[in-house]
């Protein structure tokens, strides 16, 4: 499958932690491209974010179209930050898709430009 591209604007609410130490925000998006539709997620995170140092974790049900295919997935993120340097793994989660998108897998890229935008590559499996 070719990748498939897409762009999400995202809003975030602080909620209350799970844990000591820790911070939990939940999610809305709004997916346009090829990969269009919305998502709803969690996300908890823990470290120095302003430090350079820092971990989250999230997870996100996405609605919608992807390539022409309309259902449900969810999205899983690991994002860890040392030193400043961020490293990401994004994928979908094996087994989430509903309809069209059933037994969709793949990895997301991620890219924000200079004006915060939030850039998607799909490779799906």
């Amino acid at each position: 499958m070719p990748p498939i591209t897409g762009q999400f604007s995202i809003s975030m609410e602080q909620t209350e932690p799970l844990l000591p130490g820790t911070a939990r925000f939940t999610f809305t998006k709004t997916w346009t491209g090829q990969i269009e539709g919305s998502g709803e997620g969690v996300m908890v995170s823990a470290g120095d974010p302003a430090g350079g140092d820092a971990g989250y974790v999230a997870l996100e049900r996405f609605e919608g179209t992807m390539a022409g295919r309309h259902g449900t997935v969810a999205f899983q993120q690991f994002g860890t930050m040392t030193g400043g340097e961020p490293t990401l793994t994004y994928a979908v989660v094996p087994g989430s898709g509903t309809g069209e998108l059933a037994g969709f897998t793949g990895t997301l890229e991620l890219r924000i430009d200079d004006s915060g935008g939030h850039h998607v590559t799909l490779l799906g499996e």
